[in-house]
């Protein structure tokens, strides 16, 4: 089975998103540089694992791009929570990376929606993985932060954790981890990469 990632891009104080899910200056980073970010397929990525990307292609610093690239290829599912879904709409269907998408809610997909996309609507985290490596094969599966991202985590399911980490301070918002309790470790970071207005880590999940 493929690596479980939990990824987004953060605050210094580790919020996603302001109160009104609001990125603010989050995602600068993804438009500040000469290199686009080109996916399996040779589609250019439209819209962001977060919120919708308004249609400009990704192009991220020199520093950036390698560690981007590599890790939007090995994509084969992206896992996300209903909130994410009705915000951005599955980005209508076409998602950043990857071939599927498996949304963790209790109501179905609306009526209508998008039938040639590959999205999988399913009732509780532990399902939603079990799904999405179904799916995914060998390849990785991108789970978002957030309240869900937290839930898989907190359930035993992560393998790592990644956070692309922006120079600025929020106070209040969205949570990276959500609202879990407890401590939950992670081994010394074997990712750390310093793009320009951005610090990509990667932690792997101690067991």
């Amino acid at each position: 089975m493929g690596t479980v990632i939990m990824h987004n891009v953060a605050s210094l104080d580790g919020f996603i998103a302001d109160d009104k899910d609001d990125v603010g200056p989050l995602h600068e980073w993804y438009f500040n540089g000469d290199n686009p970010i080109i996916e399996r397929g040779g589609r250019q990525g439209e819209q962001d694992f977060d919120h919708s990307g308004a249609g400009n292609a990704f192009k991220v610093s020199s520093a950036s791009a390698d560690y981007v690239r590599s890790m939007w290829e090995t994509i084969g599912v992206i896992v996300m929570g209903r909130h994410l879904f009705d915000l951005v709409n599955g980005w209508e269907g076409k998602p950043p990376a990857g071939d599927h998408v498996v949304v963790v809610s209790h109501r179905p997909k609306p009526e209508g929606w998008h039938p040639e996309a590959s999205y999988h609507f399913v009732g509780d985290v532990a399902a939603a993985i079990d799904k999405a490596q179904e799916l995914a094969g060998e390849r990785t599966v991108a789970v978002n932060a957030g309240d869900v991202g937290g839930q898989i985590l907190a359930a035993g399911l992560v393998d790592e954790v990644a956070m692309d980490v922006v120079p600025v301070v929020f106070g209040s918002g969205k949570r990276y981890f959500g609202g879990i309790d407890g401590q939950y470790l992670l081994e010394d970071p074997h990712i750390v990469i310093q793009g320009e207005g951005v610090l990509h880590l990667g932690f792997k999940v101690r067991r």
